[in-house]
């Protein structure tokens, strides 16, 4: 196939790495001139994705339009809060019957919604919902780009184009999996940074093992409740994009919404983190998308609350850890909103 990715992050490189590998002629847009000149004269992505050799195989480019010339597969790899603006700027030089795969992992802070809604907004409002596919599991581009054994789901209302992706993707080191369950995939992608945030805090104030499997199985109570409240299958969330991704968020030393946590606890800033590192933790602005969210829905985040209230309202996660550890007793039930 001819695949044109959209964002030379560190998973944009390491899908790009992958995909010329399996044999498809990869096209890889940089926005970036800086690093764009590095791909091409090293053949190495220093920024997002150190160590990791970029086959030659794979063309770096600049011109969007170009990128998007004669193209069987359009794979947006940016960030959530990019989303809606680089999907508007290639609108244009995307066709009908283009398909798009999605890997971001997040929810629009302004608007709460879904990477593939607003996809579909800004391409069409009528366009076919088939043509949209998203991916997500516990693949950090560190590992994948490494060929680290892992695995991944990808979800579209298509069982073929799924098929496709499938096949595409799939290699030695990487196995894909499908769930029609685009919604339940989206969310947990998205969610679990938040929970990962959380975890991050709990290292930073020196907490132990027992915190951080409470944290994780209560944060997957509550992503499942909201992915219920949105017409998700529970199921999903037991799953590679829900439990699977949660854990290698939460305790992984590549795990950026983690490290940001375990900083934010120790008494940086979010202004002190972010301005000290070109990566971007999703879970900062999902974070605000969610207490959104769960106002409209009226469902209790009790986790999503406190994470916002460290980030937005200048509370300090010690006394948010009380706030959280004093709630009322409550049932064990991940299917009850309002526990």
């Amino acid at each position: 196939m001819r695949i044109s990715i959209i964002g030379a992050g560190g998973w944009g490189t390491a899908i790009a790495k992958l995909l010329s590998e399996n044999g498809h002629d990869v096209l890889l847009w940089i926005r970036e001139m800086e690093l764009f000149q590095e791909v091409i004269r090293y053949r190495t992505n220093s920024i997002y994705l150190p160590g990791v050799q970029i086959p030659d195989a794979v063309k770096p480019i600049t011109d969007i339009s170009e990128a998007l010339c004669n193209t069987e597969l359009v794979i947006l790899a940016v960030p959530s809060n990019y989303m809606r603006s680089i999907v508007r700027q290639i609108s244009a030089y995307v066709p009908d019957n283009i398909r798009l795969l999605s890997l971001a992992k997040g929810i629009e802070e302004e608007t709460a919604k879904r990477m593939s809604t607003l996809i579909l907004e800004e391409l069409n409002s009528s366009t076919n919902e088939d043509r949209l596919a998203v991916l997500s599991g516990p693949n950090h581009a560190e590992e994948v780009g490494r060929m680290i054994p892992s695995a991944t789901v990808v979800s579209s209302r298509s069982n073929e184009f799924m098929s496709v992706l499938q096949k595409a993707i799939m290699c030695g080191y990487f196995r894909v999996y499908s769930n029609p369950d685009i919604v339940g995939v989206e969310i947990c992608g998205a969610t679990k940074n938040v929970m990962a945030l959380a975890a991050g805090m709990s290292d930073g104030l020196g907490f132990g093992d027992n915190t951080k499997a409470t944290l994780i199985t209560r944060g997957l109570a509550e992503m499942t409740r909201l992915g219920l409240a949105l017409g998700a299958n529970p199921l999903t969330f037991m799953g590679l994009a829900g439990m699977g991704d949660l854990v290698a968020t939460c305790f992984s030393r590549h795990s950026r919404n983690r490290m940001f946590g375990e900083r934010i606890a120790k008494g940086e800033s979010l202004t002190q983190i972010e301005e000290s590192t070109p990566m971007i933790a999703e879970g900062v602005r999902t974070a605000r998308a969610l207490k959104l969210m769960s106002a409209q829905l009226n469902i209790e985040l009790p986790i999503t609350n406190i994470v916002y209230g460290v980030l937005y309202e200048g509370k300090s996660v010690r006394s948010c850890v009380k706030e959280l550890m004093n709630r009322d007793p409550r049932e064990e039930n991940p299917l009850n909103y309002k526990a």
